[in-house]
């Protein structure tokens, strides 16, 4: 799977008050892996920054002032994207500012989500932190994510801090495969998901490591607990096993 983890720096906050994207950063995900190639580029936005918003990025228009500008860089742009699954932290807002761009360059097609499947990690926070605040700094320091050499947003580096958020977020999911466990109930296809969960993940290889909570903890065993009682003894014991308890 081809994921695409991104983030723009704007002139403002709304692209329907005439704001303009100054800088698009990406980072690639092979099989959750970051293969090193980016996409990152900074835009001559055409106008001022709205008080604020200069300091944020630390950007200046005369820094801009002789870099390309959207219509300059679109298509590849688009074909750095294409066909892959956009990881973005709100993504209304930046998936607002870049289908902007693309109609003022006059770019066919369709918009951003007609070209690429888009997981909105703010949405992903909201659901496993409700009622906590669910900022890229927040949810770095709850996940264990360093941060500390965030002075300034960066389209490239908040791309690269939430790259790794994600796959905090998501760590075992996927991999170790759920859903097979919760569906089989023949002790035959337990087990044998069972060991080819455990191959799967030992071939990925270390994860990242992440901050848990007490309650989180707690959560988590009751889960097992409850898997667990569907299983036979042995079953059971290959579970726990694999689940690390």
């Amino acid at each position: 799977m081809r994921q695409i983890v991104l983030d723009t720096e704007t002139t403002g906050l709304d692209w329907r008050k005439g704001n303009r994207v100054v800088e698009i950063g990406c980072v690639e995900l092979i099989e959750r892996r970051p293969t090193g190639h980016h996409f990152h580029r900074y835009l001559n936005p055409d106008r001022e920054f709205e008080p604020g918003a200069q300091e944020v990025t630390g950007l200046t228009l005369e820094f801009l002032a002789d870099k390309p500008r959207f219509e300059d860089v679109f298509e590849e742009f688009l074909a750095y994207i294409d066909g892959a699954e956009l990881i973005i932290h709100n993504a209304s807002f930046d998936v607002g500012f870049l289908d902007n761009e693309l109609s003022k360059a006059g770019v066919s097609g369709g918009p951003i989500r007609e070209r690429a499947l888009i997981t909105d990690t703010l949405e992903m926070a909201r659901l496993r932190y409700p009622g906590q605040r669910n900022t890229l700094d927040a949810l770095c320091r709850r996940l264990g994510v360093d941060n500390g050499h965030r002075q300034l947003h960066g389209a490239l580096l908040d791309a690269q801090l939430l790259a790794d958020v994600y796959l905090a977020m998501t760590a075992g999911q996927g991999e170790i495969g759920f859903d097979a466990f919760a569906v089989a109930d023949d002790a035959a296809l337990a087990d044998a998901a069972a060991r080819a969960a455990l191959a799967d993940a030992a071939a990925l290889g270390p994860r990242p490591r992440v901050a848990v909570s007490e309650e989180e903890r707690d959560a988590h065993e009751a889960r097992l607990d409850a898997i667990g009682k569907r299983l036979d003894k042995d079953k059971s014991v290959l579970w726990r096993a694999l689940a690390g308890a």
